[in-house]
């Protein structure tokens, strides 16, 4: 009997098989949530001038404590010059420190009277303060932004600041989601005693919308061989990634493997030393489509997705970060003696800031009742011995 592969195994031949998506070009209205495939540099320097911090007023250090007011500067005003070294120049957050100032005072330290703004009593104020200086954030040049980053919030903001109204963006690859077998019905379909309502497929198409994969097409095949092929044929000739859930066992009725191989798909690997998911199929397609058969029950199948469909994606359109991170069991935990065990949880914040697991066990690789009620899942290497309380493990959110 051939030695399964392992989960590091199986991760490493798929993305072997990643590739690259691709780039486009987009505005930075559609931008949102996308992943960088060029360089940003700073348009100038940041900030572009000697910027007031706060309201209030600039003025010469040393001079007052009684300061003719020589006029008002709003944000966005051209500069100006104070005449009168005694004197000052009201001054709004954000705009161009007076040429002849060098000391910004805050409105709640002076007091008026008339055209004259007093310091307050006792109030001492030091050269230089409030004021964010030209280039003191970056020079013109500066890279900002590189590859491989998704463009959230801030991101965006450095594009809008340095004049990029659009941006080159990874491709968004074409995904079809295809469950097989004849027990599926209809989301609103009527249901019979013997039939199940299909949802692995929307389990996975949560997982790939909420990282921003959204080209996607659900179906669904029979489980008959002739059907199957057909479908299959249909479905690689418009998609770049494949991922069926069912009909990968070694069950009469699972016929996937056959139909994909039929198609000129060629078989990477089947089977992995995993619980739950561990009859995991993966190919190549004869146009270097990736073609994944993912286990029927929901729990395999969500879990698989995550672990493998993911990092494949996620890869291909040059992310530099996967999403994943160590977290601390809370309890002790049960290991495989010779599988991966990936062990759904939920997360808690201790007083500490450490990021903690509880186990949240299914009863079987079908049971997916309960699964929204945990945020991933923990991958625990094979043992004999108990992980105990306190162990670090690698979590993959849902």
């Amino acid at each position: 009997m051939n030695e399964l592969l392992s989960v590091a195994q199986a991760v490493d031949l798929v993305l072997r098989y990643a590739g690259d998506f691709g780039t486009e070009t987009v505005s930075i209205e559609a931008a949102s949530g996308r992943v960088l495939r060029q360089s940003v540099r700073a348009e100038r320097p940041q900030p572009p001038y000697d910027r007031v911090m706060m309201d209030g007023i600039a003025m010469r250090c040393g001079s007052g404590p009684d300061l003719p007011c020589e006029g008002v500067l709003r944000a966005g005003g051209a500069p100006v010059s104070l005449r009168d070294g005694r004197g000052c120049i009201e001054v709004m957050t954000g705009s161009v420190l007076p040429e002849g100032t060098d000391t910004v005072v805050p409105i709640e330290r002076l007091s008026r009277h008339g055209k004259i703004l007093r310091l307050e009593s006792g109030y001492t104020p030091q050269k230089g303060q409030f004021i964010h200086r030209r280039a003191s954030d970056c020079e013109a040049g500066t890279e900002l932004l590189s590859r491989g980053v998704r463009l959230g919030g801030p991101a965006l903001a450095v594009l809008a600041a340095n004049g990029c109204a659009s941006v080159e963006v990874s491709r968004i690859p074409s995904i079809g989601i295809i469950s097989t077998g004849d027990e599926l019905v209809d989301v609103d379909a009527p249901v019979r005693g013997w039939e199940i309502r299909r949802s692995n497929e929307y389990a996975i198409t949560g997982s790939l919308c909420s990282r921003g994969f959204t080209r996607l097409e659900r179906s669904i095949v029979p489980d008959d061989l002739e059907a199957t092929t057909k479908a299959l044929e249909a479905q690689l000739s418009r998609h770049d990634v494949l991922v069926l859930s069912g009909g990968v066992s070694m069950g009469i009725f699972d016929h996937v493997p056959k139909a994909l191989g039929r198609l000129g798909v060629e078989r990477v690997f089947h089977k992995v030393a995993q619980r739950p998911g561990k009859p995991l199929w993966f190919g190549i397609g004869p146009e270097g489509q990736q073609v994944f058969g993912l286990p029927g029950n929901p729990v395999s199948a969500t879990s698989c997705g995550v672990r493998y469909v993911v990092p494949l994606l996620l890869a291909g359109q040059g992310l530099r970060s996967d999403g994943t991170y160590p977290v601390i069991l809370e309890s002790a935990t049960d290991r495989i003696p010779t599988l991966t065990r990936f062990l759904p949880v939920s997360l808690r914040h201790d007083d500490e800031g450490r990021v903690l697991a509880t186990s949240r066990p299914m009863s079987t690789s079908g049971d997916f009742s309960h699964l929204a009620s945990t945020d991933g899942f923990v991958e625990l290497d094979p043992g004999q011995e108990q992980a105990p309380a306190g162990t670090r493990a690698v979590f993959h959110a849902w």
